[in-house]
């Protein structure tokens, strides 16, 4: 991009509102006599509900009411996916818990100390059941059913042709067993939310949520009322990553409770009650196969993969539809067999978090490209130039029909190695293995692609230039702080020459916002922020009509002086008009002079931007880590992340995003695993024993950089930048600990990558005890058909 603004590193106009007043979220509300509320959890993970007996706690002191399902009176309903109706969910339990943190009352409150008095008084009688926490387990024959109606605890399967030459022919074929482990999403804000009901009838939801408009038609639907009866707002949000999508039944409960009860409720988890309330994700054990050549070359794929969705199934059931889509990455493959399904199990229920599949596919195949790296003694980032897609075959349909818009996948990978001083760190690493050195150095190589705004889709824009000269720009999604107004306020520079700092965005409000689909999936920039860049253009269009009719010459004439930020008559500035005096006339313009055929008023447009497909960045990370012999430490001391994602409008907002895409993936390599006990009981239910690494866990700064390659589906050529970093993080950390023991005879170890678990591998290597990565996959995928439906 080559504009004055466009390609800048601008700093977010939203930080000094966070930094000073510290914004307001749904805690922080001035809501008239609110109630507090304050859910009574299971602590059981699997039984029937015999009884809940409120009376105790409605007589509590500073309760103005209790209520179970039966007096709460709201229908079963889906959350963020509909998978199968059999796995409808009351807000409240009704006949059976089936994890620990289901809801089974709600107590209401004047103050959040009384309504937690009030919930302790609630006795809740239980016939415990069989837990069924590990999925494989959940797939056997004989395993307790959550769902007895659905008759198994299957919630979606999905079967390819077998493919079986392709692999009986190979010169190698390395394979593992690999756990993408349930992880939980930890927003610096918890789950919140507020119902206010309105003299008009209607009710206000203020939620902590990614995408207002969805959760406008999902809360109507709960609650059996038109769409138009429902507000949503979302104040500001404390960090989302995909966890805070779609409805969740407290939503629902809290908002018909406010009904009942015609006062606002205000409703806000505790950290403990959002570990095990607000959905995990990730959670798939991953049967991987791949067949390559002598030299080097990918023939084929095989992936079989038994997904966790959790109690009640939902979005995190589809995830490996996903996963399934990215399958190929970002390599050259003729054959590819995927397989998979998802159970049910008595667990916090799973959904999408920060890449939402696409992590998992890129994690399974870069084990499985450094393993037939080691297997066929080839440098790992040698196998991987041999293999990634050339630069000509763009756009490239893959075998799982999806199609990759543009790519240069060998050009981060030799950027990253530069950047890494590759040569340089092998011989440092040869260099302690013939030592001795009890720290041993390992380097993790992974390259990926994945997809954004999956499957294309539309997004509400809309521009208005204000008497003053200032401008609104308009927006259908929903920041949580990924600087949309700074970004989309760039673009509208750009075009106008108004200063960034004099326009505001509209977001996040279903009465102010005609539609919208909300942020999630790193959609924002190339819906939104193309349907704003469309808007403004159709407005500047109407602007120059404007000026013509106002100056006496003709349209073809009129440009934009963006450096000054006027309008006029090119080559006669003295003639210019301000955006002011431009939006003053446009109020009192004659009858087609302005062209309001879009429903605006004013020097205003507003429409829908539609892309046709979804996007697909890509990139490549090294990382480099330490690893002491004795005790099994993992330090991570750098890792290098060079990004794809199109053309980029604000650079320093791309390196906050690979920033912080990073630490995450880092985490989930290192430190993070949700972990239940036999019976379903949460055994990392709080900070305490879940680990979240701080800064002082990771270098002083991760080194990122980006190439670009646009995209030609959307006007700014860009594609999403959220997620990438979180992608190629996981796998070269996770990478980078195997290669430090690969001089062992160490071939996997499963993530988290802990001193425990590394520890107990440098053991197994020495005694000559290393378990095999593979073990055949269970049986059901001899069967799978049965479960496959004529929908799938």
């Amino acid at each position: 991009m080559n504009g004055s603004i466009l390609g800048n590193r601008v700093r977010r106009t939203e930080d000094p509102e966070l930094l000073t007043s510290g914004g307001t979220y749904v805690y922080d509300l001035p809501l008239d006599r609110p109630l507090h509320a304050v859910f009574v959890r299971s602590d059981v993970a699997h039984a029937k509900l015999l009884n809940v007996d409120l009376d105790e706690a409605s007589l509590a002191g500073g309760v103005v009411a209790v209520f179970s399902a039966a007096e709460l009176g709201l229908a079963p309903h889906h959350g963020f996916m509909a998978i199968d109706d059999a796995f409808l969910r009351p807000p409240l339990a009704t006949d059976r818990v089936r994890f620990v943190g289901d809801p089974v009352a709600l107590v209401l409150a004047e103050s959040f100390t009384a309504a937690v008095d009030g919930a302790e008084l609630v006795t809740v009688s239980y016939e415990p059941l069989p837990a069924v926490v590990d999925p494989e387990r959940a797939l056997d024959a004989d395993a307790t059913l959550l769902f007895e109606p659905h008759g198994s605890n299957v919630a979606v399967a999905v079967s390819d042709d077998e493919v079986t030459d392709v692999f009986d022919a190979a010169d190698v074929v390395v394979r593992g067993r690999y756990l993408n482990q349930r992880v939980a999403a930890v927003p610096m804000e918890p789950n919140s939310a507020a119902a206010v009901p309105t003299d008009d009838g209607r009710i206000t939801l203020y939620a902590a949520t990614q995408m207002p408009h969805l959760l406008q038609r999902q809360l109507a639907a709960a609650l059996d009322r038109p769409e138009g009866d429902v507000r949503v707002i979302a104040p500001h949000v404390g960090g989302g990553f995909g966890a805070k999508a779609g409805i969740y039944h407290e939503f629902s409960a809290i908002a018909a409770a406010a009904i009942k009860l015609g006062r606002p409720v205000t409703w806000t988890e505790t950290r403990s009650e959002d570990m095990v309330a607000l959905v995990h994700s990730r959670g798939q054990i991953q049967y991987a196969e791949l067949a390559c050549n002598a030299e080097g070359d990918f023939l084929g794929l095989r992936i079989r993969i038994v997904g966790d969705a959790g109690a009640y199934p939902n979005i995190g059931a589809f995830l490996p539809t996903l996963t399934k889509r990215m399958g190929q990455g970002p390599y050259a493959v003729d054959h590819l067999q995927f397989d998979y399904v998802v159970a049910a199990t008595t667990t916090t229920p799973m959904g999408a978090y920060r890449g939402a599949g696409r992590p998992e596919a890129t994690s399974l195949l870069e084990r499985l490209v450094d393993q037939a790296a080691i297997e066929l003694g080839i440098d790992p980032l040698v196998i991987r130039e041999r293999n990634l897609l050339a630069d000509d075959v763009f756009p490239f349909p893959t075998l799982t029909g999806v199609t990759y818009d543009s790519g240069e996948y060998r050009k981060p990978l030799r950027v990253a190695a530069e950047m890494a001083g590759y040569e340089e760190l092998r011989a440092e690493q040869r260099q302690r293995r013939d030592s001795g050195a009890t720290r041993q150095l390992g380097v993790g190589v992974a390259s990926y692609v994945e997809v954004t705004s999956g499957g294309g889709g539309s997004e509400f824009g809309a521009m208005r230039v204000n008497t003053d000269g200032s401008a609104t720009m308009t927006a259908g999604t929903s920041a949580h702080g990924q600087g949309h107004q700074t970004t989309y306020a760039m673009i509208v520079s750009e075009a106008t020459g108004i200063p960034v700092e004099q326009i505001d965005l509209i977001q996040s409000d279903t009465d102010r916002v005609r539609s919208g689909g909300g942020t999630g999936g790193s959609r924002s920039l190339q819906l939104a922020g193309s349907a704003v860049a469309n808007a403004t253009e159709a407005m500047v269009g109407k602007a120059k009509a404007l000026a013509a009719h106002l100056l006496e010459a003709s349209e073809a004439d009129i440009v934009v002086n963006v450096e000054q930020g006027t309008v006029g008559v090119a080559g006669v500035p003295a003639r210019d008009l301000s955006w002011a005096e431009l939006a003053i006339a446009a109020e009192a313009a004659p009858d087609g002079v302005v062209d309001h055929g879009d429903g605006t008023d004013g020097l205003a447009a507003q429409l829908d931007f539609q892309q046709a497909d979804g996007t697909f960045p890509f990139g490549a990370h090294i990382s480099v880590v330490e690893v002491d012999l004795d005790t099994g430490a993992v330090d991570l001391i750098r890792h290098i992340a060079v990004d794809d994602a199109g053309n980029q409008v604000n650079p320093l907002l791309v390196e906050g995003q690979q920033h912080g895409g990073i630490a995450q993936g880092a985490a989930q390599a290192l430190y993070e695993h949700y972990v239940y006990d036999d019976d379903g009981n949460p055994l990392t239910g709080s900070l305490m024993n879940y680990a979240i690494p701080s800064a002082a866990e990771f270098p002083a700064m991760f080194e990122v950089a980006s190439t670009t390659t646009p995209t030609p589906l959307n006007p700014l050529g860009v594609k999403g930048i959220g997620e990438a970093a979180t992608i190629g993080a996981t796998p070269a950390v996770q990478n980078a600990v195997i290669d430090a023991l690969a001089h062992l005879g160490v071939r996997h170890i499963d993530m988290p990558c802990t001193p425990e678990r590394v520890w107990e591998t440098i053991r197994q290597a020495e005694a000559g005890d290393l378990p095999d990565p593979w073990r055949e996959p269970p049986e059901i995928f001899q069967r799978l058909d049965e479960f496959v439906s004529d929908d799938d």
